[in-house]
């Protein structure tokens, strides 16, 4: 095989494989090497007894991303993968017993929101519809572009959103916007929680981070037929169909660089050439441990980390009709508890909760009568708390509030169990210090100091996944794998 028609993709976190399979259908014979046994990074999964768990992110939205790469391949994608779209959101509860049900659907979620916070009702959907517009005005030049390649920003449409500016809460927190747009505080505190999405603090992330709820509400959430994990099964499947070859148990020791080019790697075993490579990992780790001859961007890889999470796994021997795949206990307290995680870098004694059930869609994942609970609390990254301490107090006084709220010794309910926690999150996905989103966003400029998904000066060296732009998150770690995409050539042109 000649060097000039491979391509080597290091990790195969989901936009691992994005990238993999946008490199075979441009002609590359691609080579996927992999640390762990087995692919997905964070979008994996665990088994505990007869409890089957979606290990990392919980939520789909915008499944066209995914559809896109079968497309692009030529394959039918119900072939390889189904979901459905799902009719709620999410169920929010309050200590203080207010619960609202969030429906996809517009007219239901505005009447729902009327019902219980009065006046509010049409101020929700407004917020929505400038969630959209927001959206129009600058989602293609943030999420489909690289924001580090000056000709992407000499268009029309990046005119038209830079006249529209003072509409895009540029100028303020997006916790100070959803207080000017709502008025009901606990319906503030639910469009902050969106902050959350990419590991960021609401008052002091931009405004425009309003953009996050449209595609949730706007778009719409649904869950597939075979788990979250099975996103990253049907998008091996669809490599391995084009021709991509995964490796695994495999660790890239270095990048090799010859005359500002980079020409392959080498793993333990040996040095694979190549013309082009694509980093999944983490872009700190990979300047660290990858390129030791390379001049880091200090700047880019000191910014704040993206706040980090423990996640509890209960198998559940009880249904609960009252809760649904998606549910939030809140804080009392919001923002005293994201200056616990980000100013002190502990976690809050009153944690807003989040339960994911996904035996509501997929009854197989529990036994008859149970569910299968993924229970998170935000988290600050890692950087040497005294985690098991931190751990028996989470757990306390998650359970403490679950109890008050469902009126239940969810406890006794517990039969299986295993823990996640920022170490074993940078243990398993080397994600930097265990954070989920790489940096966090929580300045106006966060967007542009996110590292590029190349670096000038070092050619065919390209990064992909939720460390680098355009974020964290499925849908920005797929779209971060179609900007890397502009930049290759098809072997035909290359």
């Amino acid at each position: 095989m000649k060097t000039s028609s491979k391509a080597i993709v290091i990790g195969s976190g989901i936009a691992g494989i994005a990238a993999s399979i946008r490199l075979a259908i441009k002609g590359y014979h691609v080579l996927v090497l992999e640390k762990n046994k087995y692919p997905g990074g964070k979008l994996s999964e665990i088994n505990l007894g007869n409890y089957r768990f979606d290990a990392g992110p919980s939520l789909f939205t915008m499944p066209s991303f995914v559809e896109e790469l079968f497309e692009l391949a030529s394959k039918k994608t119900s072939d390889y993968f189904e979901y459905d779209a799902h009719d709620t959101c999410c169920h929010y509860f309050w200590e203080d017993g207010t619960f609202l049900k969030a429906y996809s659907n517009h007219q239901k979620i505005e009447n729902e929101v009327e019902k219980i916070f009065p006046s509010n009702g049409k101020l929700f959907t407004k917020k929505l519809e400038k969630a959209s517009f927001i959206n129009e005005q600058i989602g293609d030049l943030f999420l489909k572009n690289s924001l580090h390649d000056a000709r992407n920003f000499l268009n029309f449409k990046t005119l038209k959103a830079l006249t529209n500016s003072w509409k895009l809460d540029l100028q303020t927190t997006y916790h100070k916007s959803n207080e000017k747009d709502l008025e009901d505080a606990k319906l503030v505190q639910l469009f902050d929680r969106f902050a959350t999405y990419n590991g960021s603090n609401p008052y002091k992330t931009p405004g425009i981070m309003s953009i996050i709820p449209h595609f949730e509400h706007n778009v719409g959430t649904f869950f597939p037929k075979k788990g979250m994990v099975s996103i990253t099964n049907s998008l091996v499947k669809l490599a391995e169909s084009l021709g991509v070859k995964f490796q695994f148990n495999t660790i890239v020791e270095e990048i090799l660089v010859e005359n500002n080019t980079v020409i392959g790697v080498k793993t333990a075993d040996k040095i694979e050439n190549s013309a082009i490579v694509v980093s999944n990992m983490d872009v700190y780790f990979t300047y660290h441990k990858m390129l030791p001859n390379q001049k880091a961007p200090k700047k880019i890889l000191k910014q704040e980390r993206s706040s980090s999470a423990i996640i509890f796994y209960w198998g559940i021997n009880k249904q609960f009709q009252n809760l649904d795949l998606h549910n939030i206990f809140f804080s009392k307290n919001y923002k005293s508890e994201f200056e616990a995680i980000f100013d002190k870098k502990t976690i809050f004694d009153d944690p807003t909760v989040y339960v994911h059930i996904s035996s509501k869609c997929l009854p197989t994942d529990a036994p008859e009568g149970c569910e299968n609970w993924f229970v998170m609390v935000n988290a600050p990254s890692n950087s040497g708390q005294n985690w098991d301490e931190l751990i028996v107090t989470a757990r306390k006084n998650i359970i403490q509030k679950i109890n008050k709220i469902l009126q239940i010794d969810i406890e006794k309910c517990i039969e299986e169990e295993s823990v996640l926690d920022p170490r074993s999150i940078e243990m398993k996905t080397a994600s930097y210090q265990g954070s989920l989103y790489g940096t966090s966003s929580n300045s106006k400029f966060a967007a542009f100091l996110r590292h590029p998904n190349f670096k000038k000066g070092l050619k065919n060296l390209y990064f992909v996944g939720g460390s680098v732009h355009p974020g964290g998150g499925i849908p920005l770690c797929l779209m971060s794998a179609k900007i890397v995409d502009n930049y290759i050539p098809n072997i035909s042109n290359s």
